[in-house]
């Protein structure tokens, strides 16, 4: 081989050396940072906007681009201005670069800075001093950042970073903080701005000072896009090119900054948040929905602050779908002396009696009860624990519907103790409810007047059962997520049930008072903690579930927080406000048909009631409890005293209804009719035969509680010696249970003397003291 053969062949050898070694090199050394940077954060609308804009971790307002969120003629007419052939340069122009060179040698300065769109994106990356060497290292990394990254890449790299003064940077930034918009769609005049500020960001950055050089770069700009044919210019008939760019360049320039989209914030936080690295959070919230929610709090709020509460919740949920369309977390976000700023719709709050409802049609779906039925609202005790209603007031026999119309507290007390505790939590959780704590026994029988906490957001989600036949939807915060269908919590039928007692207007809290005349058709419940901590609305419309709650979050307490006087206007409110007044019509479902009831008592007829109703029950799950209230006895026609089977000789009697009352029920009763004629004194020996007698506990033995070991283990058995029938328990006058002569009821002891009395449907009695010793 030739001795030029052999030195063109070491110089292809060295250069394709010197090329492997730059390739290696361009993946050995790390890209830039700021190429990566994590920008500000974009909680859009359901519609695509921008609701709110959060910074990034350095402070600068900077979104990473997307190039097909940009509108295209921006993209064309910034290739075209500052770097025409960067499609197929390898980094560095070097056409560019000498005409630049050339530019200097004849005018003595910078005409044209040859600098490529990738290198620009090398020196907004690593800003450095602007000398030669500085531009032999932006070349450099102009070359790595092609071998590294894609040409779509390397340009939306540039769409981010690009500087449009103080902490602005990249498109989306400036765009929405310049034009108050998203960079999807621009005019010509607002592209030749948004062109012009990155080449002199210091000295066009919209002020009134800067107006004057920003117009100037603008129009010049304007001037290059239309020579180069990259501006729109079809103007109207008969007006010329010129006539359209004139029209361009006499537009003022912007000599502000629009205000930043800062919509729901807590909303947008908390979404954030669950959306860790995400520069762009889509979500279901409604502008006009979101909007309405915050009005409604808004005009409560200096109310609000008179009476001592500084936060609330407002939640709006499409139930169709569960898409979660209103979400404001608190009174002000700005009032940090009263955690303004935490979102409390996901906080668990007690949620007072607005989990009655539920518990009401899971007993329907169970068949233990139907809303006609008759219950005890009487004072009870369990243990130490003797619950009462909000009026302390006591209304001995309640039907069941009328006793969640006005939400009394021992009624559905009784009814969870028939449920099950823990069944019903299951329910909950069935429901979506996820803060409850795990362990067995955690809950009591309190959680229906409050003793349970739950989030707004989650008793959302369970008050869209009812408005959607039983089937909770999971809640949706983006439009992405599938609609989450939930097992059903109760039958189309119980929920439809709850529903209308819910929709009723001769209830307590009805706005305006008893009776109130607003044309909603919503259903709805309040709720009110113990201690006047939290305060409750939830129902839902035609379309809408909505949730207020308002409080305190230091858990101060104000007279003022009742459910029915303070969130139960603001409910209404946002229903107003949207627009959604609740079906004029809501149809008994298919699974419900109506059964024959005692007209007194709600019950299945027994042989003794006179008047019968209808009333719609589940046909998989009717009650067949007959009426016991009603009894057929004998009367002396002469003297109008009870007789019995085997006193009656010699007598003329006839047989009368009577109504018979537990004395404990007879108490609370406005009307408790007239008592049981008195038994005829040559009947008693009789009548003795036939009444209870205690067997269990007995007199004469005195229960030790143990030290360390729980009263609810402790239980002490109530055994009576009866004939067949209903028996009812009381202990110190409270009662304690009704149950078959033939069961054993269990009582949880407490220190002290305590009288025990057991009585029977015909009123006859037996009583017996007992003593409890603690160690």
């Amino acid at each position: 081989m030739s001795r030029g053969w052999r030195v063109l062949a070491g110089s292809a050898v060295a250069l394709a050396g010197l090329l492997l070694g730059g390739w290696v090199a361009a993946w050995v050394v790390p890209l830039p940072e700021r190429v990566a940077a994590d920008g500000a954060t974009l909680v859009l609308w359901e519609d695509g906007q921008v609701a709110h804009v959060l910074l990034a971790s350095d402070g600068r307002l900077r979104v990473p681009a997307q190039l097909d969120e940009v509108d295209p003629d921006y993209v064309e007419a910034l290739v075209a201005i500052e770097d025409h052939r960067f499609w197929w340069h390898p980094g560095v122009d070097p056409l560019a670069l000498l005409r630049a060179i050339g530019q200097r040698l004849v005018h003595g300065e910078v005409v044209s800075g040859g600098s490529t769109l990738t290198m620009q994106v090398a020196r907004m990356a690593e800003p450095r001093p602007r000398t030669m060497r500085s531009k032999l290292i932006e070349m450099l990394r102009a070359a790595q950042l092609e071998v590294r990254l894609d040409k779509e890449e390397i340009l939306a790299a540039y769409l981010t970073l690009a500087p449009y003064g103080r902490n602005l940077e990249g498109i989306e930034a400036a765009s929405l903080a310049i034009f108050g918009h998203r960079p999807d769609v621009l005019t010509d005049d607002e592209i030749a701005v948004l062109l012009a500020i990155p080449q002199d960001p210091t000295d066009r950055y919209p002020t009134p000072g800067h107006a004057p050089a920003l117009r100037a770069a603008r129009d010049r700009v304007v001037a290059r896009l239309a020579a180069g044919g990259r501006l729109d210019l079809v103007g109207d008939e008969g007006r010329s090119d010129v006539d359209v760019v004139a029209d361009l360049v006499a537009r003022p320039v912007p000599t502000a900054l629009a205000p930043l989209p800062r919509s729901a914030p807590h909303a947008s936080r908390w979404l954030a948040d669950r959306h860790p690295g995400d520069d762009r959070v889509p979500t279901t919230l409604d502008r006009g929905v979101q909007g309405a929610a915050e009005r409604a709090l808004a005009r409560f709020t200096p109310e609000a602050r008179e009476l001592g509460i500084h936060n609330a919740v407002v939640v709006v949920v499409d139930h169709e779908d569960g898409a979660v369309r209103g979400l404001v977390g608190n009174m002000d976000f700005w009032d940090a002396e009263h955690g303004g700023q935490i979102p409390a719709f996901d906080v668990p709050r007690s949620p007072g009696s607005t989990l009655k409802p539920f518990v009401y049609g899971v007993a329907i779906d169970r068949g233990l009860e139907l809303p006609e039925h008759l219950v005890a609202d009487v004072p009870v005790a369990w243990g130490t624990w003797s619950p009462d209603n909000y009026d302390g007031r006591f209304s001995g026999m309640v039907r069941l519907e009328d006793a969640l119309s006005r939400s009394l507290n021992v009624p559905f007390i009784n009814l969870l103790d028939r449920v099950g505790v823990e069944p019903f939590l299951g329910v909950m959780r069935q429901s979506g409810v996820t803060s409850l704590a795990p362990e067995p026994g955690h809950y009591g029988l309190s959680l229906v007047a409050g003793g349970i906490e739950l989030t707004p957001l989650e008793l959302t989600t369970m008050y869209t059962a009812l408005a959607e036949d039983g089937v909770p939807r999971g809640l949706r915060f983006s439009p992405d997520e599938p609609v989450h269908e939930l097992p059903p919590t109760m039958s189309p039928g119980s929920a439809w049930l709850v529903r209308r007692a819910l929709t009723r207007r001769d209830r307590p809290d009805f706005p305006g008072g008893q009776g109130g005349a607003e044309p909603h058709h919503i259903h709805w419940k309040t709720g009110t903690s113990y201690g006047h901590r939290d305060a409750w609305a939830v129902g839902s419309g035609e379309r809408y579930t909505v949730a207020v709650w308002l409080g305190n979050m230091d858990n101060r307490a104000s007279v003022r927080l009742v459910g029915a006087a303070a969130a139960g206007p603001v409910l209404f409110d946002v229903f107003d406000a949207l627009g959604d007044r609740g079906p004029e019509q809501d149809l008994p479902t298919d699974d419900l048909e109506p059964i024959e009831v005692c007209a007194l008592t709600g019950e299945r007829p027994g042989p003794a009631c006179t008047h019968t109703d209808h009333a719609l029950a589940l046909r998989s799950a009717s009650p067949t409890h007959r009426c016991e209230v009603h009894a057929t006895i004998e009367v002396d026609v002469d003297t109008g005293e009870r007789v019995l089977p085997g006193c009656r000789a010699g007598r003329q009697t006839e047989e009368r209804q009577a109504v018979v009352w537990a004395p404990e029920v007879r108490r609370y009763l406005d009307d408790p009719g007239q008592p049981l004629p008195r038994l005829a004194e040559a009947c008693a020996d009789l009548g003795r035969a036939d009444r209870p007698r205690i067997v269990e506990p007995r007199p004469e033995l005195v229960r030790v509680l143990v030290p360390g070991m729980a009263a609810e283990e402790q239980e002490v058995a109530l055994e009576a010696d009866a004939p067949p029938g209903p028996l009812d328990w009381f202990v110190d006058g409270r009662h304690l249970g009704r149950a078959a002569a033939d069961e054993v009821v269990w009582w949880t002891p407490t220190a002290g003397k305590h009288l025990v009395v057991v009585q029977d449907r015909a009123g006859n009695t037996d009583r017996q003291w007992i003593e409890v010793r603690a160690l």
